[in-house]
Formats: C-alpha cells, sequence, structure tokens
C-alpha cells in the first residue's frame, strides 16, 4: 500500500542543488555551501578535521559545553590550542580576542558558537570576525542554534567555515546540516595530508565530487525525508519573512526573560545581562537548594507540552533551560511555560507569582 511519508521519489542533483541556494541565501553568503547527511556535528567535526592541521595554532573560544568539544577535537588533530574561556553567565568581547590573538600571533585557525543554547548566552561575531579577519586566521563559526534567532551574515563577517543545523530556530529536521565553506579555508583543507578522504567526514571529496563537477551528480543517494523537511523549513522562513522570524524570537527572549524575573520563586535569568542572552532559548538559574531537575519534572507533569528542560551535565542541578524555538517562539508557549514552572515551584513549596509572570509575559510581548 502507497503511504506518502515512504513511498518518495529520489532527490534529484539539481533539487539538491536548489537547497543548497536557499541556504547560501539565508546565510547571505557566495561561499560553496554543502549540505551534509547528518546532524550538525558531522560538519563541526568535519571542518576541524580538515582545517586545523598538526602543528596548527588554534585560539577556541569557550562560552559553553560546544566550545569544550572543540577544543577536544582541534588538539585530537595535533593543533596547539589556546582555550579563551568566560564565565557561562556572560559572552566573550573582540577585546577578550583580539587580546588573545596578540598574545599568541601564531594563531591561524579561531573557533566560535555563535549562540550556545545549553547556557544561553550569544557572542558577538561581527566584532570578532572582524578582530579575527585583520589577524589573518581562519574563522570557525558553529551558527546551529544562532540562525534563524538572529542574524547570521557569513560573508559580511569573514566566517571562513559557518555551520548550521536545522533543528532549531529554523523549525526543521535534526538529521540534516550544511556547511558554507570559503575558498580560504577549501586551500587549507587541501593543504592538509591529514584532512579526511574517502570519509563521511570528507568535506574534500564534496568539492572534487560534487562541487567541481559542476554539482551534476550526487555522492550517495540523499535521505528523501530530511531534505524534503530542511527545503520547506526554509520556503516557511522565506513566507514568514527572516526578519518577522527573528523579531519573534527575540519577543519570546524578551518575554521570558521578563516572565521568570515577574516570577520569583528563587529563579533568576542565568545570563547576567540581556543584551548577552541568545533569543533562541533562555537559561534559568535555581537557587535556594531547589533542585532544577525536579523542578522541570514537575513542570512537565502539568504540562508535558511546555519546551522546557533542565540543564546538562554539572549544571542539571541548577539550571532550566525554555527553549523558545521555532514554533515554539510564540507568546503561548512563553505564557504556558511560566505557568508550568510557576505551578512546580509552588508546589515544590516556594512562593512563585504566576500571575504578575503571565502579565509580565503578555506586556512584554505586545511592547517588542
Amino acid at each position: 500500500m502507497s503511504h506518502p511519508l515512504l513511498d518518495l521519489p529520489p532527490v534529484t542533483a539539481a533539487h539538491f542543488a536548489r537547497i543548497e541556494q536557499k541556504v547560501a541565501a539565508l546565510l547571505g553568503t557566495e561561499q560553496d555551501v554543502v549540505i551534509m547527511q547528518g546532524e550538525a556535528l558531522l560538519p563541526l567535526e568535519a571542518c576541524i578535521r580538515a582545517g586545523a592541521p598538526r602543528g596548527s595554532h588554534a585560539l577556541n573560544i569557550v562560552t559553553g559545553p560546544y566550545g569544550q568539544t572543540f577544543g577536544n577535537w582541534l588538539r585530537d588533530c595535533g593543533a596547539t590550542v589556546t582555550d579563551l574561556a568566560v564565565p557561562f553567565h556572560t559572552a566573550v568581547t573582540a577585546a577578550q580576542v583580539a587580546e588573545a590573538l596578540a598574545a599568541h600571533p601564531e594563531t591561524d585557525f579561531v573557533s566560535l558558537v555563535h549562540a550556545e543554547a545549553a547556557t544561553g548566552n550569544t557572542n558577538p561575531v561581527a566584532e570578532i570576525g572582524e578582530v579575527v579577519r585583520a589577524h589573518g586566521a581562519l574563522f570557525y563559526l558553529d551558527a546551529v542554534a544562532s540562525v534563524g534567532a538572529e542574524p547570521v551574515r557569513t560573508d559580511e563577517w569573514g566566517v571562513d567555515m559557518c555551520v548550521i543545523g536545522a533543528q532549531k530556530a529554523m523549525g526543521g529536521p535534526a538529521g540534516v546540516s550544511a556547511v558554507a565553506v570559503s575558498a580560504r579555508a577549501w586551500e587549507r583543507f587541501a593543504a592538509n595530508p591529514d584532512a579526511p578522504r574517502a570519509s563521511y567526514l570528507s568535506l574534500l571529496d564534496w568539492k572534487a565530487r560534487w562541487i567541481d563537477g559542476g554539482r551534476k551528480a550526487l555522492m550517495f543517494a540523499p535521505a528523501q525525508l530530511e531534505m524534503l523537511a530542511l527545503d520547506a523549513c526554509l520556503d516557511r522562513i522565506e513566507d514568514e519573512g527572516a526578519d518577522a522570524v527573528m523579531a519573534r524570537h527575540a519577543r519570546a527572549a524578551a518575554a521570558t526573560r521578563a516572565g521568570a524575573l515577574a516570577l520569583g520563586g528563587g529563579i533568576e535569568p542565568f545570563v547576567h545581562e540581556a543584551k548577552e542572552a541568545a533569543p533562541v532559548a533562555t537559561t534559568l538559574r535555581v537557587t535556594g537548594g531547589t533542585d532544577a531537575s525536579e523542578v522541570v519534572a514537575k513542570a512537565l507533569a502539568l504540562d508535558p507540552s511546555v519546551p522546557l528542560i533542565a540543564g546538562g551535565g554539572a549544571l542539571a542541578q541548577e539550571m532550566i533551560r525554555v527553549n523558545h524555538y521555532g514554533q515554539d517562539a510564540t507568546a503561548e508557549a512563553v505564557a504556558a511555560s511560566l505557568a508550568a514552572l510557576g505551578g512546580a515551584l509552588t508546589a515544590l513549596g516556594q512562593d512563585a507569582d504566576t500571575a504578575s509572570a503571565q502579565k509580565a509575559v503578555a506586556e512584554t510581548w505586545s511592547a517588542e
């Protein structure tokens, strides 16, 4: 029996190339875009394996757990790594990056996460890109959480490897990702004898067999569902308007922050300054000895639909994350999240003011 999600025709090379063009437009780039058949960790690791050869010198900016992961990969490649780490409740500054590059003039690779959804901060990529460009290093950017929620201007910012995934603010599938690669980065990849080849991590194979071949023949059969979903979410962003999508995420972040401040009950924004808070997700610190995981569990018991999770790893007991991205970047989702948190905190004996939180959400949303 026929089924619309199973009996799908193959994705043609022409269709695949058209989707790449849509990704390039979203990223504001004329660089080569490669859509990879896996979650965003695939191109994130592929770029480091190819772009940080043994003997290279990397400045790895750490504002959250993904920055820590990139440092591990860089060291595994044989690069000499300097970590520029800042507290997770804040953002790195261009001045800090400039100081680190001045102290390590041999640096030829800089890695940065635009928005750390896990910790709720966002970094000033435009200013940092200017510093990196002046230094001459390759600039590697994880824009997985930021794309769709805030501007990502690949060429304008001088980004050499810009990696995105569709599963957050874009509201698309998790099983497909993309990277924009500059001419400088391709040269670095080609000069690296340890760059992956004949491998699922190989970007050079994509260039040789797909891009340099005129995008006429795909290397393998793409995953139809993921590619169709990526195409659909790009069309949805275009229909709504990229600026409107970003404005919706900004309203969701501002309303969540205002609602949390009004709610009380022993929670407060994890990122201290609103200007450094990512629009894709708001992180909250639980104080007074209450366990964040327990708060989230009780909130989800009250309303399983709300986009709440506890922090990961060492932050599991103190952090709550409100994932107001994609289709959850709405006033309704934010209000429901604060209501569930208020109910959970009250059940745990905290003095939470849910009515004030709801009023703050409504007023902030309408004012943005």
